[in-house]
């Protein structure tokens, strides 16, 4: 069973969704890829997953660095869930790039090299946004990139943890 939830966040209302495991996903309403893993027998209701994950965002929101994840549980290609689990070592307050996150998938996988360009297709994909925080991942030349949010929601997120990037 798939469990969700609306939160109001200063940046809009977001879709919270999570399964037995963890927090499925977390989008904000329109945005890019909106509510893909939330199947048709979802259920709006309470459960300790949506719980944690609200009080987390809660925390980020008052501009407290949050403590524990709730549990994560995104599907995603095997490819995937490893560029999010890159993403989920990137430090409040701190940046990357998708060459460099490219760069560790390799070396974790010990290959020559890993396209950032299918690095970017996974970060773009990320179901579970802020809490796995692909909006911290910017160009090789420090300016803003595509996010499913919306490139103003990814500048307030930055400037929210004290980055302040060009565009």
């Amino acid at each position: 069973m798939v469990a969700i939830q609306q939160y109001e966040s200063p940046l809009g209302t977001m879709l919270l969704a999570a399964d037995e495991l963890g927090l499925t996903g977390a989008w904000f309403v329109g945005q890019k890829y909106f509510g893909a893993a939330v199947p048709s027998g979802h259920v709006e209701c309470e459960t300790p997953v949506l719980m944690q994950a609200r009080c987390w965002l809660d925390a980020y929101f008052a501009g407290e660095r949050p403590g524990q994840l709730p549990p994560l549980h995104p599907a995603g290609s095997a490819f995937r869930q490893d560029v999010w689990a890159i993403l989920l070592q990137t430090p409040y307050g701190e940046t990357t790039t998708y060459g460099a996150i490219a760069r560790q998938l390799a070396a974790r996988r010990g290959i020559d090299r890993v396209s950032a360009r299918a690095v970017g297709g996974a970060v773009g994909h990320n179901p579970v946004s802020i809490i796995i925080p692909c909006h911290r991942v910017i160009g090789a030349d420090g300016s803003l990139t595509g996010y499913a949010g919306g490139i103003e929601r990814k500048l307030k997120l930055l400037e929210h943890e004290g980055v302040h990037p060009h565009m």
